[in-house]
């Protein structure tokens, strides 16, 4: 039995630009973390005598005999893609719903290939592990998906990822004081805004307007260097991280008709007017989850002004994918 963790993400700066269709031509850059919310796989070989060859477990349950009748497309695609044809039971749980701006899917992808790799009594390194993920899901699942929740859920840790117009991606942990570090964390807070939503459908339409985007997109990922300067500078004074945030998510909700609504919009204004400093939708929009940047003092405003609204407090990660148990043979 193999039990794999992986780590979902938040997304600061340069989101949009981590699609292919844009860095291919232009390159990319973001700046995100993992957070210590995961997904949780446990997979294990299953015994010839059941009368199918396949369990899977999550939202539904699937138990079939062949893997073109599996209906999970990234269980489907990543058995397919690693030629793996034995009989196996599939669970997958998570701290987080699915469809919610948190990279979900690309960490499962990423677990699961970590857990097959295991269970293969296989290492593969990071860089390969979220390299066959990003083809998985854009190549062969072809979802609507950038390619910086892969590189998140696999190496963990605050990092600015550079997306190179040949295919070459490029991690670079952001190097701060230690106690710098935990009191940048602490400024944040997380709020679920009530329904989630298909980030592939919302995506396409961003895609689609990648040419008519393209001033905004320059200077999203420009936005990247700036809060990596604000980061590294030594202070421990973030408010201008806050700032920024603010004027990244005016210009992300103009990326597409569907990012945002006037749900959104109202939770938002009601955060910044109870003390929050800026914040952003995460994902791809029109759902999930909603960051916001509030110094400590004004967080139990801003959480009493949202009670109807559900708060998760998180930590940042810095272990990425990682294999939790190890007993091939169980």
């Amino acid at each position: 039995m193999i039990i794999s963790r992986t780590p979902y993400r938040v997304s600061f700066f340069g989101g949009g630009t981590d699609y292919p269709s844009w860095y291919r031509e232009n390159g990319g850059k973001v700046l995100g973390v993992a957070i210590d919310k995961y997904s949780y796989i446990t997979c294990r070989h299953l015994p010839p005598y059941f009368t199918h060859k396949y369990r899977i477990i999550y939202s539904k349950l699937e138990m079939v005999n062949s893997l073109e009748e599996i209906q999970h497309p990234s269980v489907k695609k990543t058995l397919q893609h690693l030629g793996l044809t034995d009989g196996l039971a599939i669970h997958l749980d998570g701290d987080i719903p699915a469809k919610s701006g948190m990279g979900s899917s690309s960490s499962f992808t990423v677990g699961f290939l970590k857990t097959l790799y295991a269970l293969s009594g296989r290492i593969i390194s990071k860089e390969k592990l979220f390299k066959e993920a990003i083809y998985i899901e854009q190549e062969l699942i072809r979802e609507n998906v950038g390619s910086q929740d892969q590189v998140l859920a696999a190496c963990g840790g605050l990092n600015t990822i550079e997306f190179l117009q040949n295919g070459e991606i490029i991690v670079n942990p952001v190097i701060i004081k230690e106690e710098n570090l935990r009191s940048f964390e602490k400024k944040f807070m997380l709020f679920f805004t009530g329904f989630s939503r298909y980030a592939s459908e919302i995506a396409e339409e961003q895609i689609n307007n990648t040419r008519k985007n393209k001033a905004a997109l320059v200077e999203m990922r420009a936005m990247v260097d700036e809060a990596y300067k604000i980061l590294t500078s030594g202070k421990d004074s973030f408010c201008s991280f806050g700032k920024l945030l603010n004027e990244t998510w005016a210009l992300k909700r103009g990326l597409s008709g569907k990012i945002t609504t006037g749900d959104i919009d109202n939770m938002y204004e009601t955060a910044l007017q109870n003390g929050a400093v800026g914040g952003k939708l995460l994902g791809a929009g029109g759902g999930g989850f909603m960051l916001f940047y509030v110094e400590e003092e004004n967080q139990e405003k801003v959480r009493a002004a949202l009670k109807g609204r559900l708060h998760i407090p998180f930590k940042f990660d810095f272990t990425g994918a990682e294999i939790m148990v190890y007993q091939p043979n169980l």
